[in-house]
Parts: C-alpha cells; sequence; structure tokens
C-alpha cells in the first residue's frame, strides 16, 4: 500500500526554453508521455539539485549544449498527462556554446531552433504553457 501512495505522488520537472539569435529549441518527445508532441529539453529535478543545477545537466545529457544566465519564468501544476501528475519549473536561458544533438535517441527526435511566433505542433504541455507565459506576462497556472 505504501507503494501505491508513493506512486501517486506529484513529480518535479524542469523545462527550459534556451534563447538564441531570437529563437528557440526544441526537439520531439518519444518513449514517454506527450510522445510526438514538441518540447524543451529538460527532465525530472534529483534529489538536493537546484533547480538551475538540474537545467544545466539535463540540457547537457539531451542536446548536448551548454546553457547559461538561467533564470525563472513560470510554476505550473500539470496534470493533463494523468495518471502523471508533475510540479512544473519552467526556466528561461541562453545558449552558451555546442551544437545541439540527439545525445538521448530513446528521448527525443532531432533538436532544432524555431521563431517563437512560429512553433511547431503539437506543444508538450509544460512547453506551451512556459512559452505562453513568457509572451503574455504571466508565471504561474495551477490547472
Amino acid at each position: 500500500m505504501e507503494n501505491n501512495r508513493e506512486n501517486q505522488r506529484p513529480k518535479v520537472g524542469i523545462g527550459v526554453m534556451i534563447f538564441k539569435d531570437g529563437k528557440i529549441l526544441l526537439g520531439k518527445r518519444k518513449g514517454a508521455h506527450g510522445e510526438g508532441e514538441y518540447c524543451f529539453p529538460g527532465g525530472h529535478l534529483e534529489y538536493m539539485e537546484s533547480f538551475e543545477e538540474c537545467a544545466r545537466r539535463e540540457t547537457k545529457e539531451e542536446c548536448g549544449i551548454e546553457i547559461e544566465n538561467v533564470r525563472f519564468q513560470l510554476l505550473s501544476n500539470i496534470k493533463i498527462y494523468a495518471p502523471k501528475h508533475y510540479v512544473h519549473v519552467g526556466l528561461l536561458a541562453d545558449w552558451k556554446a555546442g551544437v545541439p544533438a540527439v545525445c538521448e535517441p530513446e528521448k527525443s527526435e532531432a533538436w532544432e531552433w524555431y521563431e517563437l511566433n512560429e512553433l511547431p505542433h503539437p506543444l508538450f504541455e509544460a512547453s506551451k504553457m512556459t512559452a505562453e507565459s513568457y509572451q503574455k506576462g504571466y508565471n504561474y497556472v495551477d490547472k
């Protein structure tokens, strides 16, 4: 019974909207909830890790690039992929170095830079919320 309750707890996900020359980086998800949807680099916050450490680690692991100027954008409560439930921390960052590559082919397809007003569809819910919050100036969603 304890294990079942543990599985019902929300997880913390970090997503990073990375800017380079006015464009943002997105890849298509594979092998997880939201498969086929475009998303920012990101993943699960690990025990005792800061949000920024998670953002840097996940970005390096997923697409092999370095980021800088990491900053907060959005806190949201995501239940659309039930039974999965996530507290999502949307961060912004600037590209620092490297060429995006698919470093985890089981998790994502090609990484591409997109104009903010010409994003591909469908967008992963957390990435959609972060992009919208950036464009519209809000930083909290609790649906």
